[in-house]
């Protein structure tokens, strides 16, 4: 594999650095994260911000988070996927249809990127939408 240049990161929380790391610094050594990396704050542990990149171009998947972002995002992850399947959508039309709800644009429209309050938005909007609970299109 050649490693591309690193993208430059700040940690939000303590602004150290963060480096591109193996996952298996945060995950321990498995199948699952072999060939697979994170930029993790340079204070790790003492600090648990991270965030994964993406496999072929090492670029961040959003912005570093400490624990409680994480589980927020993944619970947004799960209500958008819910809703996908409920809707018996495609994942870009879960997408279009989120970019109007939050009125934004693709580029902005991105969980990796979203703050708790955005994640919390994604879960509500989600649950709202009569396809969530009944699986009819919203």
């Amino acid at each position: 594999m050649i490693l591309l240049k690193q993208k430059q990161i700040k940690c939000p929380y303590c602004h150290a650095h963060a480096s591109l790391r193996p996952a298996s610094l945060v995950y321990g050594s498995t199948p699952q994260t072999r060939g697979k990396f994170l930029y993790v704050c340079d204070r790790w542990p003492a600090c648990n911000a991270y965030v994964s990149a993406h496999e072929r171009t090492l670029l961040p998947m959003g912005t570093l988070a400490n624990g409680d972002l994480r589980h927020k995002r993944i619970l947004a992850h799960r209500a958008l996927k819910k809703l996908q399947q409920d809707c018996h959508m495609e994942k870009w039309e879960v997408y279009i249809w989120l970019q109007a709800k939050l009125g934004l644009d693709a580029h902005q429209t991105h969980i990796g990127q979203f703050s708790e309050y955005m994640c919390e938005q994604v879960i509500s909007l989600c649950q709202q939408a009569p396809a969530y609970t009944s699986g009819r299109a919203a």
